[in-house]
């Protein structure tokens, strides 16, 4: 049994001083003691211990680019589009042995973030000119070693990608790795389901049809149904194009086509959803489906805002992601979900209510939307719950004698991973002293990687 005795704690009922959290030898959080007092023997004592939310969306092959995009083409009209044909170009460089040592990489920077637990959008399937790997799974397989090295809590997501459009075009260059038809892809999530038998009893497999304009509409309920209860999630309402193609194709916009033809609920979690109108807004909330938001990545590709007032407003559930992973802090995405709001609609303290500071809002609704997204019995501290715990250092000179909700603004507003002390997930302790515990191997695998992808840059 490990003890974790905080000064405060952010429990489902609010805060609490003094608060005991015995976690046991499974991972999950056995009991929960306020006012526990002082005298607590070989309990680690950390200043304000708050749920560490899961990471709802990843693609970690994506860090090592972080940076290369930035110049302009001789396209005047630079976009997500563009970038797209940037990162193919680049994908197809990568080697499985690359791609796991950056996805432990990424992990390793997400829990030195704060988050308990990584949700991974796996489309990098095959060989680059699109021939499968010898074994079909062989690259989700990577990303499940590269969990067992950081210790992060996966909840893996194979990801469905047949064809290039609504207009159903073969997969062209840079899109050949991600391809299956509907029997190889079934095929390909038996392959990841054997991988993760070698992670422990928090791991999760879900399903990722990766979107409207890459998986046939009348795929997406067989795909879901592969694996039954588990998270399914795909890319909505991103961009303006897309949006356009959809509607051109279907009939209807994507949110207004996916209320009607999919019925999403609970076990959905849609990404992005920056391109929604009011009234798609509240009836997709209302679902219990959870918005998966990238505000880092969606601000840097241009995608839009998300209407965060309006969806919390009725409701909706989110979660928090970074997608591209040009910056893996908890941190700012929380600043930039919030300000992102503040600047559309000339307000201050856009997402609080009169009982929650904005801060504390938003963490506690993360790491409860995380949880559902990522599948995963974990989001709040109780008994029973996965301990997916972040501790943050109250000496840090921006959290010197504050307290409570005061206490979780200045970390979304004035912070950064230098205020996080400490991180578990599902029990495993894995980041101590704001450094994870196996931090030189995995930089020095880092390294090793991505040092031939930049040749040349």
């Amino acid at each position: 049994m490990q003890g974790i005795l905080a000064q405060q704690a952010l429990l489902p009922g609010g805060w609490a001083r003094d608060v005991l959290v015995e976690v046991g030898a499974d991972g999950r959080i056995a009991a929960v003691r306020p006012d526990a007092g002082t005298g607590q023997g070989g309990a680690l004592r950390v200043g304000a211990l708050v749920p560490a939310p899961a990471n709802c969306h990843s693609h970690a092959f994506q860090r090592a680019m972080a940076g290369l995009t930035e110049r302009r083409g001789a396209d005047p009209a630079d976009s997500f589009w563009t970038w797209r044909k940037l990162m193919y170009a680049f994908l197809d460089r990568l080697s499985p042995e690359q791609v796991e040592a950056i996805a432990a990489f990424v992990q390793m920077e997400m829990l030195e973030a704060g988050f308990g637990a990584s949700v991974e959008f796996h489309y990098l399937h095959h060989q680059p000119d699109g021939t499968p790997y010898d074994d079909l799974a062989e690259m989700s397989a990577r990303i499940v070693a590269a969990a067992r090295t950081s210790g992060i809590g996966l909840t893996l997501l194979p990801v469905a990608y047949r064809f290039g459009g609504l207009d159903r075009r073969p997969l062209g260059p840079g899109q050949r790795r991600f391809g299956n038809d509907p029997d190889r892809f079934a095929r390909l999530v038996e392959g990841a389901a054997a991988a993760m038998a070698a992670l422990p009893a928090d791991a999760v497999l879900g399903v990722a049809p990766h979107s409207l304009r890459a998986v046939p509409p009348e795929d997406i309920p067989a795909l879901a149904a592969l694996r039954p209860g588990a998270p399914v999630h795909m890319h909505l309402a991103e961009t303006v194009a897309e949006v356009a193609e959809v509607e051109a194709a279907l009939g209807a916009r994507p949110v207004d086509w996916a209320l009607e033809h999919l019925g999403p609920g609970p076990r959905w979690c849609l990404i992005h959803l920056t391109q929604m109108r009011p009234h798609e807004t509240e009836a997709l909330a209302a679902t219990g489906a959870v918005a998966g938001l990238c505000p880092l990545t969606e601000a840097s590709l241009g995608d839009g805002i998300f209407d965060g007032v309006r969806w919390m407003g009725a409701g909706g559930a989110i979660a928090l992601g970074s997608d591209s992973n040009i910056r893996i802090s908890l941190a700012e995405e929380l600043r930039q979900l919030d300000t992102s709001q503040r600047l559309r609609d000339g307000s201050r303290a856009a997402l609080a209510t009169p009982e929650r500071s904005t801060g504390r809002r938003l963490v506690e609704d993360a790491a409860a939307g995380g949880a559902r997204a990522a599948g995963r019995g974990a989001g709040r501290i109780e008994p029973g719950a996965w301990a997916d715990l972040l501790a943050l250092d109250t000496t840090h000179p921006d959290l010197e004698g504050l307290a409570g909700d005061t206490l979780l603004d200045t970390f979304a507003f004035a912070g950064d991973g230098a205020m996080v002390a400490e991180v578990w997930s599902a029990g495993r302790h894995l980041v101590t002293g704001g450094r994870h515990v196996r931090r030189e191997a995995i930089l020095a695998a880092w390294r090793k990687a991505v040092r031939p992808l930049r040749a040349g840059l």
